[in-house]
């Protein structure tokens, strides 16, 4: 509770790099119906990147709405799902 998320994710990033992997790309979707995140995309994109040390486009952040189904929809919650390609080297 109360953790900093950027410096979680550099902690994980270093972990991953000190096992030989490096992040190829970053897919991710935020599900909620507020706040609208459309003009916040790329701040997060490049916030992400810098973090992880990669390219903008290496990171992929889109948002969509759960067309007011389950919790999400009825805006008690924001979900967030990611996928990392991570590549030996």
């Amino acid at each position: 509770k109360g953790a900093d998320s950027i410096e979680l994710l550099k902690q994980v990033h270093q972990l991953i790099q000190e096992r030989g992997w490096q992040i190829g790309n970053i897919d991710s979707v935020i599900v909620a119906e507020r706040p609208k995140l459309k003009s916040h995309i790329q701040a997060m994109t490049q916030c992400l990147a810098e973090a992880l040390g990669v390219d903008p486009d290496q990171v992929g952040v889109k948002a969509t709405t759960n067309e007011k189904l389950d919790a999400m929809g009825e805006e008690k919650g924001i979900c967030v799902h990611a996928v990392a390609l991570l590549v030996q080297v």
